[in-house]
């Protein structure tokens, strides 16, 4: 079993109840990665809903996490139909709700309707091996969710304040070589260090209030092309915006979220 699906492993406890732990190995500073506690959340729907491929998973976060503690994920079936099941889904750690999602299942390797060659295509920038690994050291804060994935950055965008634009780019795989999923994509749109960085410099920890992730197609085998930008920031809240490509230059995923930036 991968480092990944051992972490991210639920129970069933009661029909659309499950128990989970929540790891210490996917931390940013002292919290749990956002984008892991979705991945927990995201297994437990997985057990209850028919269709394979989670669509649209926006997830508000109430709480942070506790790392090293058990979680309770209860789950909601708003309505199954042919094409698309809607959930609700809630996850708990000491009696009190830390995520609240909404998310769309699907089944993305099947038509739901017309075709077309709309998309955005995936920009240029250095090989894998040609860009830098993330580390704590970027945003002055421990990061024990290095271990877990590879990220690697825009060698131009690596350095806190030196790009001058509150953009980051690079490339992401599970560390073990875990290939890629619809799942793993909910992780990998949360796991890059905030673009605010390469304009403001240390940010530390950015919290995020909302984050929606739209998984557009499964992924291919291989590392996982990202871009992300900082679309605006007002008084501690930015809004940023992403996108995700496979190694065929495929558009995966696309997502959007506020978070918070501290003095």
């Amino acid at each position: 079993m991968t480092a990944f699906d051992q972490d991210t492993a639920i129970e069933q406890i009661a029909e659309n109840r499950f128990k989970g732990f929540v790891g210490n190995g996917w931390n940013i500073g002292d919290n749990p990665n956002g984008g892991y506690l979705l991945s927990l959340v995201s297994n437990a729907i997985g057990k209850v809903v028919a269709h394979p491929d989670p669509i649209s998973f926006t997830t508000h976060f109430l709480r942070p996490g506790l790392p090293g503690e058990s979680c309770e994920i209860d789950v909601d079936v708003v309505r199954s139909g042919r094409t698309l099941t809607t959930v609700r889904a809630t996850m708990i750690q000491a009696d009190k709700p830390r995520l609240e999602v909404v998310a769309a299942y699907s089944n993305l390797a099947e038509s739901a309707g017309l075709d077309g060659d709309i998309t955005i295509d995936e920009p240029g920038f250095p090989s894998p091996e040609a860009c830098v690994g993330r580390t704590g050291d970027m945003q002055g804060i421990d990061i024990a969710l290095v271990e877990k994935l590879d990220i690697m950055l825009h060698p131009e965008q690596s350095e806190p304040g030196a790009s001058g634009v509150a953009e980051i780019s690079g490339w992401i795989r599970h560390s073990d070589l875990r290939e890629p999923d619809s799942r793993s994509l909910l992780l990998f749109c949360d796991s890059f260090p905030p673009s605010p960085l390469g304009l403001l410099g240390y940010v530390g920890w950015v919290p995020t209030l909302e984050l929606t992730v739209h998984v557009r197609r499964r992924p291919s085998p291989g590392w996982i092309k990202a871009r992300f930008r900082t679309d605006d920031l007002s008084r501690g809240r930015m809004i940023e915006s992403g996108c995700l490509w496979d190694c065929t230059g495929a558009l995966v995923a696309e997502c959007r979220q506020v978070g918070l930036i501290r003095a």
